[in-house]
């Protein structure tokens, strides 16, 4: 992958623990918003920022460095193989990243103007990949097995001013030294947490208890999850009723890229709902779920597509409703509070610009019409938090 100077390609382009924050952002978006995308650059890792305006336009708003590095990235893997390396609190008014090159995290404060770097902290493991956010809850996922160490997660607690305090006792294990982790993510409720191990074929849940601290991991193998054995399972996320919706990218072969929906008990026992809902696509890999819980998307980085699926309220099944081509290698993505507009980003994987592209949201349908980007970012960018 090319080293292209950030600054220069940016010029030159166009949830239960400690409920501390009010989540009023999450059932409308009242207004124009933004979304972030990270360099990821390995001389000085920084957050893009855009502005959304009404009709879903991106206007550049600065770059704003979050203190620590990122690695690159490697090729062919898109970046870090990895989901949600950034993400916004329940609130919208602070940003969480990760800076993979010197094994921290950063938070900013989220104003309509600017983004300001409030504290940066140990991520608690090697190569941090994930970050989620519940309340006042931070937890980590580490991907250091990728790097001669161990894979594992940490948690923190983050007060009004965006100050990280790591839990004790917060490190735990996943079900091995190497799993090649994807994605880390709790559910809307805050009480259960998620990894998806990509190479070990695992899924992994973690019981969230009252102090922040996990019971866990309970180890999901793929043979138990999906009778097609392994399916490597990348990126996921949740609906409103519990329902977890996972990619199935079956190591990018051609045509095989599916999701899978689960039921989750309070024990934090998958159980298959729908399994491995082809798309006919290639490379299924990132999933966002709308925010009234009514569709799933489906990025399926290697056949440059997107895919909609339904949810059933009733059972969490999914059903392939349509497909949409994008312009290059999707991956990142992620929705507007109000569902009108989707965003994904586009490294640079094919040669292309790297950018990123927008959709509108069929309301009724779940349809994405699309709409203009940006285009000049860095050829080195890894996810994508939307408001």
């Amino acid at each position: 992958m090319r080293r292209t100077n950030i600054m220069s390609a940016v010029l030159g382009g166009v949830c239960v623990f400690g409920l501390a924050f009010v989540a009023a952002a999450q059932a409308e978006d009242r207004g124009p918003g933004a979304v972030y995308t990270m360099t990821n650059d390995p001389l000085g890792n920084a957050i893009l920022a855009y502005q959304r305006d009404g009709s879903g336009a991106l206007t550049s708003q600065g770059i704003f460095f979050t203190g620590g590095r990122g690695t690159g990235g490697k090729e062919p893997d898109f970046a870090l193989a990895n989901a949600s390396p950034l993400t916004l609190s329940e609130d919208g008014q602070m940003l969480f990243a990760v800076n993979p090159g010197t094994d921290d995290v950063s938070v900013f404060s989220v104003s309509d103007r600017e983004l300001t770097l409030v504290d940066r902290k140990p991520s608690g493991g090697h190569l941090p990949i994930s970050i989620t956010v519940s309340g006042n809850l931070v937890y980590v996922l580490n991907a250091g097995g990728n790097d001669g160490q161990s894979d594992n997660v940490a948690g923190f607690t983050v007060n009004h001013e965006g100050h990280l305090s790591l839990i004790p006792n917060s490190r735990r294990p996943l079900s091995a030294d190497v799993t090649n982790p994807a994605e880390i993510r709790f559910n809307r409720s805050g009480t259960m947490l998620v990894v998806t191990e990509r190479v070990a074929n695992n899924i992994d849940t973690f019981l969230v208890t009252h102090d922040g601290l996990l019971t866990g991991p309970m180890v999901h193998p793929a043979p138990v999850l999906n009778s097609a054995g392994a399916t490597n399972p990348f990126g996921f996320d949740f609906d409103s009723r519990g329902g977890l919706f996972v990619s199935d990218d079956f190591n990018d072969a051609d045509g095989l890229g599916a999701m899978s929906s689960f039921r989750i008990t309070r024990e934090g026992v998958l159980q298959p709902v729908s399994e491995n809902v082809q798309a006919g696509q290639s490379g299924a890999c990132w999933v966002a779920v709308s925010r009234d819980s009514r569709y799933a998307y489906l990025v399926n980085a290697v056949s440059s597509a997107i895919s909609v699926y339904s949810i059933d309220p009733a059972t969490e099944a999914v059903r392939l409703l349509s497909s949409v081509p994008s312009p290059t290698n999707p991956t990142d993505v992620g929705l507007t509070l109000d569902g009108k507009f989707l965003y994904a980003l586009n490294p640079d994987e094919t040669g292309a610009a790297p950018g990123i592209t927008a959709y509108r949201v069929d309301a009724k349908t779940g349809a994405l019409t699309p709409l203009p980007g940006v285009t000049g970012l860095p050829n080195t960018v890894d996810g994508l938090a939307v408001r």
